[in-house]
């Protein structure tokens, strides 16, 4: 039960720190934003932090 527990604290903060992320982007210009959907909350809920880390990673590296 704590897994599932953790999981989906995980997956939540995963999301809204992609929100926001996005939006300091969005006010800097840079268009690397990462897309809200099943793939990067699975991602941000099983990785944690380095999973949306991850996802910023893969984004600017489509953008060079």
């Amino acid at each position: 039960m704590e897994k599932i527990i953790n999981f989906v604290m995980r997956g939540i903060l995963g999301t809204i720190a992609i929100y926001f992320i996005n939006m300091a982007l969005e006010r800097m210009g840079i268009s690397a934003g990462v897309g809200i959907n099943a793939a990067t909350v699975l991602t941000s809920g099983i990785l944690g932090t380095p999973g949306v880390a991850l996802l910023y990673g893969i984004s600017f590296y489509g953008i060079m």
